[in-house]
Order: C-alpha cells, then sequence, then structure tokens
C-alpha cells in the first residue's frame, strides 16, 4: 500500500484563492499545509488539555540555578 493517497475533494474557489496566495505554494503544497495545521492545532488542544494537571519534580528556582 502506498504511503500516500489520492483523494477528490470540493473546495470553494475563493477559499483556495486565497489559501494558495498565502502559502505561495502549488495546489497539493497548500493542501499538504493545511492538512499539517489541522493535526497540529488538535495536539495543542490536547497539551492545553493538560495545563495545570502535570506536576513537575523540579522547581522553576531549581531550572535557573541549572542554568548557571
Amino acid at each position: 500500500m502506498s504511503p500516500h493517497q489520492k483523494i477528490t475533494v470540493e473546495v470553494p474557489a475563493e477559499l483556495l484563492a486565497r489559501a494558495r496566495a498565502a502559502s505561495g505554494e502549488s495546489l497539493t503544497a497548500t493542501v499538504r499545509e493545511g492538512l499539517r495545521l489541522v493535526a497540529a492545532g488538535q495536539a495543542f488542544r490536547n497539551l492545553r488539555a493538560l495545563r495545570g494537571k502535570v506536576r513537575f519534580a523540579r522547581t522553576v528556582a531549581e531550572l535557573r540555578d541549572d542554568r548557571a
């Protein structure tokens, strides 16, 4: 099985034109970057859900002292 998948999607022309202009890339590169951003956004939301729930073994002061 190929690591790539060919798909057909309907995309509003205006949205695609804006995305391509913003990326300055080809259609394929623009779509790939958009998919990467969606995946990264989900990863970021997962990390934000952990905010305040993770305890560190070292204090901020200990981390600062470790720099010197």
